[in-house]
């Protein structure tokens, strides 16, 4: 029934939907548990069961086992999956099952035979819904899977901002802008962690790019960092109050972010109060001592780091008093209070896997991507597909057989199975990566849509058969595909495999040619004025065909927004290419060439300097007066919309309520987008923003209310925030580039603690 309402249906009953499976799927908390919520004794209750320990349980729940290595060294059930915590049955402590889990419940390689996953879109594509109705959807979908599979810790919840389009991790995170970053990720971890199971965030902080990740120094000065990165994990920690961090590779201004005592003791702990625990990276730690005095409370996955550093280690530290008693006693009591807050402690995992609802989780996932794919351009209204386009031709992105998923540790092994995954050959990814797609195709998809139409497809190898197909169709559609992953940086953002040249050659041959992008971010495009029509779909999940179809038919009306700035050419973002990669392939190359008996030096640390300090993104293209391909907030739809009547208010908060209203002739949904920034003091800075659904004709009054830290400035010398008083411009547009509908107000001074 769900499938035929889908067109109008909600994203809050969506939400509502995404959270049933929990009961469903056995295993449920124990009814009337008091204390399965956040409460003021969580820590004291913790307290309590640890000071019942004694030094070697306390050590042997403070780092976890990587169970596909660690055969036999536990006499409970090893999960194939990210890490294993035995649990004390003496104390009721439980039994904790750790899974990667950003896009779905993760299962790379295959390492658990047979199981399979619901797999939502890439992260990029739920921050381009700008909702947090659909994130926590998303992430209550997820969480409930995990449960039924009898995991309790998922490691979701990633917020790191993207300063650079060729990051190999940026479909896994929620673009650049800090504000969306944080609601969005706070909101997918609240979903997941409403299943009475544990949610990360991370990877605390600046894992900004994965070439050299494990040894990159991040440079950036404190206040530039605390207003982009850290505001994003700050909102993200408020808003989904996930049990615990998860802490980077990268090295932070000099110190492993690890083991870095200004992150995770001054920021995390005492600024910002935070009560879990502080995990690892797996393979992210380097010391005992340091580590552990520096704020890390558990050492993830054991078996990839050089030592097990947490174990016995630990032990001969505490009893040496370079490690306190006090110390290892808050690091376990912060484990305990992470699994109690969040209802992991009294929820039992299920005796058995169960079966999810998969069709509904299924649902869940296909209106995702449906919110999240933007319309990039549409002239001519050449979308949606006319019905008299009676002869279509479909042509590349293995658009026959699916749709394209990132690689790495989020990656799912989706309902459906995986009709092409290439194995790689080589790279820092290969060991646990393979280029893979969902079962999805858009082809088939098209052809259910659209019965009355003849639908053709070419894979797009033969150059003469792809300009006579094109010369004959009423209608082009060309699938572009670029595939990034964990552990690899792209070394361009143009679409490989020469996919620029065959779509130009289509564009000349048929003047009607829609291209839809499958892509981990941004990509340059050369061919954009000989194309009408561009559709971003990011990374679309297992019912990726599906939702394409329904935008490009017009069964859905496209409202995804841009949370990531397109430039115009790859001199526009601060760095060009990723920092170090020359480094790399000079290492590889020597590899190569040398013996096995003539091991090649592993590179050195080196600096990555942020110089873009806060101005991350779109506020980097107005500082230096770029004009991007696609602006950050940029999307179309098959209505329009206006912006009447705004009345700004200042004061001790800025307000802005304005009339949104569909002037056109179809139901959708636009984001109103407020943007502020002091008179003569740098660029705007999105400080609220609203999705709102709305039926023809229909106009709806909407308070968009600032966030004070996005309009503040981080003050060092206080330590907070501080707005200075005086006037503001402000504007209400539909991306960030948008100054039709400018105002001014005065703010008065107000200072916030850090």
């Amino acid at each position: 029934m769900f499938r035929n309402k889908r067109t109008w249906l909600g994203a809050s009953a969506i939400a509502m939907l995404a959270l049933q499976p929990l009961a469903a799927q056995s295993g449920t908390p124990r009814a009337g548990s008091a204390r399965s919520t956040s409460t003021a004794d969580a820590r004291q209750r913790a307290q309590s069961i640890v000071d019942r320990m004694t030094l070697d349980e306390k050590i042997q729940l403070l780092h976890s086992l990587f169970p596909p290595m660690a055969a036999g060294k536990t006499t409970n059930e090893l999960i194939p999956s990210a890490g294993h915590i035995d649990g004390i049955p003496r104390l009721g402590v439980p039994l904790v099952r750790e899974s990667d889990a950003s896009l779905g419940v993760a299962n790379q390689v295959e390492q658990r035979k047979g199981d399979v996953a619901t797999a939502l879109p890439s992260a990029l594509a739920t921050a381009a819904s700008f909702s947090t109705d659909i994130a926590r959807a998303g992430g209550a979908m997820i969480g409930a899977e995990a449960r039924a599979k009898r995991f309790n810790v998922l490691l979701a919840g990633g917020v790191n901002l993207t300063r650079d389009p060729w990051n190999g991790r940026n479909f896994e995170y929620l673009g650049e802008d800090p504000l969306v970053s944080g609601l969005l990720g706070g909101a997918h971890i609240a979903g997941v962690q409403s299943n009475k199971i544990v949610s990360t965030v991370k990877h605390f902080a600046l894992n900004s790019q994965e070439t050299g990740r494990m040894i990159l120094d991040a440079r950036i000065a404190e206040a530039p960092l605390r207003m982009s990165d850290l505001l994003a994990f700050q909102i993200a920690i408020e808003q989904g109050k996930p049990g615990s961090v998860m802490c980077a590779y990268n090295k932070v201004n000099g110190d492993w972010a690890c083991e870095n005592d200004f992150l995770l003791n001054k920021v995390l702990k005492q600024d910002w109060g935070y009560r879990g625990w502080v995990m690892s990276d797996w393979g992210g730690v380097h010391s005992t001592v340091k580590a552990a005095n520096a704020g890390l409370d558990q050492q993830s996955g054991q078996e990839l780091d050089k030592a097990i550093f947490f174990g016995e280690p630990l032990k001969e530290a505490v009893q040496e008093n370079a490690v306190s008693q006090a110390r290892v006693d808050d690091m376990v009591v912060r484990y305990l209070t992470g699994l109690i807050e969040t209802g992991t402690y009294d929820a039992p995992m299920p005796a058995t896997a169960q079966t999810p609802p998969y069709s509904r989780n299924a649902d869940v996932a296909q209106r995702t991507a449906e919110a999240g794919i933007v319309l990039l351009k549409n002239d001519r209204d050449v979308l949606p597909i006319a019905r008299t386009a009676k002869k279509i031709v479909v042509i590349g992105g293995a658009a026959d057989l699916g749709v394209l998923s990132g690689g790495g540790s989020s990656q799912v092994r989706s309902v459906g199975g995986a009709p092409i995954e290439i194995p790689l050959s080589e790279g820092p990814a290969s060991s646990f990566v393979r280029i893979t797609y969902h079962a999805s195709s858009p082809l088939a998809a098209l052809r259910k849509a659209l019965p009355g139409a003849q639908i053709s497809f070419l894979d797009g190898r033969n150059h003469n058969a792809n300009i006579a197909a094109a010369k004959q169709a009423d209608l082009a559609i060309v699938f572009a595909t670029q595939w990034t992953t964990e552990a690899e940086d792209v070394p361009n953002i143009k679409l490989p495999d020469n996919q620029d040249a065959l779509i130009a050659t289509v564009a000349d041959a048929n003047p009607n040619t829609v291209v839809v992008l499958e892509t981990g971010g941004p990509v340059l495009m050369p061919w954009i004025d000989k194309v009408p029509a561009v559709v971003e779909a990011w990374y679309p999940g297992q019912r990726g065909g599906e939702a394409i179809a329904a935008i490009l038919t017009g069964a859905v009306n496209p409202s995804g927004r841009l949370p990531i700035t397109f430039p115009a050419s790859i001199g526009q973002p601060p760095r060009p290419a990723p920092v170090g990669l020359d480094m790399f392939n000079a290492a590889e190359l020597a590899a190569a060439a040398n013996s096995a008996a003539t091991p090649v030096p592993a590179p050195k640390s080196f600096p990555v300097d942020y110089q873009e300090g806060a101005d991350v993104g779109y506020r980097w293209y107005e500082k230096k007066g770029l004009k991007p391909l696609f602006p950050f907030g940029h999307g179309l739809s098959y209505t329009s919309f206006a912006y009447r009547n705004p009345v700004v208010s200042g004061g001790d908060t800025l307000r802005v309520t304005v009339d949104v209203v569909n002037t056109g002739k179809r139901a959708g949904a636009d984001v109103p987008q407020l943007y502020v920034a002091r008179e003569g003091a740098g660029p705007m800075r999105l400080a609220a923003f609203q999705r709102v659904e709305l039926k023809p004709g229909e106009m709806r009054r909407v308070t968009l209310t600032a966030e004070p830290r996005v309009v503040a400035d981080y003050d060092t010398k206080l330590p907070g925030w501080r707005i200075a008083a005086g006037t503001y411009r402000v504007a209400i547009g539909r991306d960030a580039t948008d100054r039709t509908l400018v105002r001014t107000t005065t703010l008065n001074a107000r200072t916030m603690r850090p």
